[in-house]
């Protein structure tokens, strides 16, 4: 599948309607975001049941600001509406793939535990 534009307006029915949706974050001006963007989009077209998603910092304000975006680029992997993932810097090829793989081993009903016990637990 190749990479797709992510907006404010598409994001909600993206994640809830795909199981793992890997999100590049990025700006036209950004020299690692356009070195990042051809491995991104090479290993998206490995992996078709995964949707590679990619976000304009620039036209995009506000969804950046949700994720606390602060550095670009910035890869987030979200899995079943639960965000895994998320770190600044451009990958290689090797190590984009190497976090495919691991998303997809994660036992998400033991993440959900993990999840409800921190949120039960008093701040």
């Amino acid at each position: 599948m190749a990479t797709i534009e992510l907006t404010k307006e598409t994001f909600t029915e993206t994640v809830e309607s795909h199981d793992m949706v890997l999100i590049d974050f990025w700006a036209s001006w950004c020299g690692p975001c356009r070195q990042f963007a051809p491995v991104y989009e090479k290993v998206s077209e490995r992996h078709e049941d995964v949707v590679f998603a990619k976000v304009d910092t620039e036209a995009e304000q506000e969804l950046a600001a949700a994720f606390q975006i602060t550095s670009i680029p910035t890869l987030a992997i979200i899995r079943d509406n639960v965000m895994v993932f998320s770190q600044p810097g451009a990958l290689p090829e090797h190590v984009l793939e190497d976090l495919v793989a691991q998303a997809r081993a994660l036992d998400m009903e033991e993440i959900r535990r993990d999840i409800a016990a921190q949120e039960e637990q008093p701040s």
